[in-house]
């Protein structure tokens, strides 16, 4: 949630006449504008947050006129604090807010002064806003924004404020505008997603939505995250495994294996009920991926609490798991509680249930080897080995993949760099078997990591298929317009603008410099 956001932001400013600074101008500090986007979830955060505003202090000593603004959950949270502690900060805004952020430096720069501006509650939808997005193969799509749940250790519905839901209309003209954009792959974001339509009085509703999707045509992977193990439905388990495009991968965030500790956080199920949904997805879908997020040591956790979510753990055999030391957030029920959990202890717990997911995580890739997978190739880079330089991307489980090369494309690999138009991959006569990013290839894999499979039939003699797709000339289009290869399309003056990623950008006043 918290990158879409920043991809609203970028848009913003992309509108209001600002260009991105390059990788040099930031690596030589010359930005106009730096925007940190800030996360509350976790107190490490809080501690970067101010750490990176004193390093920013002594760049901005020497840079007059640059400008700093903050913004997002931590912003909403701490308000003027962020002033108080960094003088220097020029602008600080919160979550129900992203649309003044523009105005907000604009001001600022007016008025030589900061400028704080923290609604109370939601003034524009996010999805509303002119959006930048980084990737022109798969984009994000928010159905909601804030969350009715109270969990003890969470502070995001204080932050974030009651669920909004978006109504399905809104939603479906959005992913269809993404696909129309080149997009072959979308992901709906929610605080709660499987309590969509409650605000509009349809209990069914996402149900309903992941099957919309599967009607639209050029959309061939559609993700959702994240459900609430208290409001998943056998519905939404049977769109998921009758709707194609939707894919055989689930995060379930588990928080805790022990029903005691369930209660205490205010999750609303317990650990049989958490379990017998993960028997109904695999029975439907016996080839899911399912990951999960845990919290470490709530207040009060015994170790025989510990034991029952090592239980559960193991059991629900996860292909990974997000792991979290708990950590204690003013203005949340559980900062209260007096039976906190010394820091050995979390810390000993910790590496035990890494250890744990970490082997459960290998055996589940082990099994994968010599299956087929369907890679989308990412734009990250990919981890090379001798010469198999291999590429990376994302198989239909959501498994991360690095997949090698045939001997004689592992050159063209080797050459490719979006910085120079000489890039193979931009070659209007491309080697058939040279992927790029948004492309999608079918290779074997030979062999399994506790959290990456490898895939080396390319040059083991196995599979090794790419399938160019509409994703992968939507990148091409960008980096050749982008390079200057190709004339930069422009609409008519009365009609949205779009930006070189394919965003739809809203009319925004006209400012100058690098953000």
């Amino acid at each position: 949630m918290n990158v879409h956001d920043s991809e609203h932001m970028s848009g913003m400013l992309e509108q209001a006449g600002y260009r991105k600074a390059t990788l040099d101008e930031e690596a030589r500090n010359q930005a106009d504008v730096i925007v940190i986007n800030t996360c509350a979830v976790r107190e490490n955060a809080a501690n970067k947050l101010y750490g990176n505003l004193g390093q920013l202090a002594a760049i901005k000593r020497n840079r007059p006129g640059m400008q700093i603004a903050v913004g997002g959950c931590l912003a909403q949270k701490d308000r003027s604090t962020i002033v108080e502690r960094a003088p220097w900060v020029d602008v600080v805004f919160g979550t129900h807010n992203l649309d003044v952020l523009p105005t907000l430096l604009e001001r600022a720069r007016h008025n030589q002064e900061a400028q704080v501006e923290i609604a109370e509650s939601l003034q524009v939808f996010p999805s509303t806003l002119p959006t930048k997005r980084e990737s022109v193969f798969a984009g994000w799509v928010s159905i909601s924004v804030g969350c009715n749940n109270t969990c003890t250790f969470c502070i995001v519905p204080h932050l974030r404020g009651k669920e909004r839901d978006r109504r399905p209309g809104q939603i479906l003209a959005e992913v269809q505008a993404l696909v129309d954009q080149g997009a072959i792959e979308v992901t709906l974001l929610g605080q709660n997603v499987n309590s969509y339509g409650v605000e509009f009085g349809d209990r069914g509703a996402f149900a309903k939505l992941l099957r919309a999707c599967g009607e639209i045509e050029g959309l061939e992977r559609v993700r959702f995250t994240s459900p609430h193990p208290a409001a998943f439905t056998d519905d939404v388990i049977d769109a998921m495994a009758e709707t194609p495009n939707v894919m055989p991968q689930l995060h379930m965030p588990l928080q805790s294996g022990s029903d005691k500790i369930l209660r205490a956080m205010r999750r609303s199920y317990r650990s049989a009920k958490f379990l017998g949904i993960l028997d109904k997805v695999r029975e439907k879908l016996p080839n899911a991926s399912i990951t999960t997020d845990i919290i470490v040591v709530f207040p009060g956790e015994t170790e025989e609490d510990f034991q029952e979510t090592l239980r559960v753990v193991e059991a629900s055999r996860f292909s990974s798991a997000f792991t979290f030391q708990y950590s204690p957030r003013p203005g949340t029920p559980a900062a209260e509680l007096d039976n906190q959990i010394p820091k050995a202890v979390v810390q000993e717990r910790y590496e035990r249930l890494m250890a744990l997911q970490d082997r459960v995580s290998a055996t589940e890739s082990e099994n994968l080897v010599g299956t087929t997978v369907n890679v989308l190739v990412t734009e990250g880079a990919g981890r090379k080995d001798g010469e198999t330089h291999r590429l990376t991307g994302r198989a239909e489980d959501n498994r991360l993949v690095h997949l090698a090369v045939p001997a004689r494309v592992a050159a063209l690999v080797a050459a490719s760099d979006v910085t120079s138009a000489a890039d193979p991959r931009l070659s209007d006569e491309m080697d058939s078997e040279l992927p790029r990013p948004g492309d999608v290839v079918t290779v074997t894999v030979t062999k399994g990591a506790p959290y990456h499979l490898v895939a080396d039939s390319a040059v083991e003699g196995g599979a090794y298929s790419v399938r160019r797709t509409r994703a992968g000339d939507a990148w091409a289009k960008r980096e050749k317009t982008r390079l200057g290869i190709i004339a930069e399309e422009h609409t008519h003056q009365n009609q949205p603008e779009r930006s070189e990623s394919g965003a739809v950008m809203l009319g925004l006043p006209s400012l100058r410099g690098n953000a």
